[in-house]
């Protein structure tokens, strides 16, 4: 009985202690930010943005680089996109949507022991194509897929 009740006066002036730190000020929560760059507007077309991230670099088609996406998104506001390839030492895949405000829907940075594998959900503006980049030591490769969204999710 008097376990107990010492366990419970420890948790509760550690949890009194914790509020009073973080209440003063001592102790914070990390913050992620997005930056923007300062010259580029919010919204960017996919030409913009392939030139902004691959600064005019070749990008050769590849069917190396398998999409599953559906055909028909019923909702454009969860649309479910898995990537994988056979391309040798992948470094990073970025996916991009075409029509979205902000074409540049998710980049993966891998580590060489990983296999080249990422999935995710995507919101899509409204129908359009995406557009998968995979870059690896010898270049980048890209493939595509046409969506069609019967409702808006951006």
């Amino acid at each position: 009985m008097t376990a107990n009740r010492r366990a419970f006066i420890k948790k509760s002036v550690a949890l009194s202690a914790y509020s009073i730190i973080a209440t003063s000020g001592l102790l914070s929560l990390c913050e992620a930010k997005a930056k923007l760059l300062p010259d580029t507007p919010s919204t960017h077309s996919l030409q913009q943005t392939l030139k902004r991230l691959f600064k005019d670099q070749e990008i050769i088609a590849s069917d190396k680089i398998d999409i599953q996406l559906p055909r028909i998104a019923v909702n454009g506001a969860a649309v479910s996109i898995t990537v994988t390839s056979t391309l040798k030492d992948v470094e990073s895949i970025a996916i991009l949507v075409e029509k979205n405000p902000t074409p540049l829907a998710a980049k993966f940075e891998l580590s060489p022991d990983l296999d080249p594998f990422v999935s995710t959900r995507l919101k899509i503006a409204e129908s359009s194509a995406v557009l998968v980049i995979v870059e690896t030591s010898e270049g980048f490769y890209s493939a595509g897929e046409k969506v069609i969204v019967t409702l808006g999710g951006c």
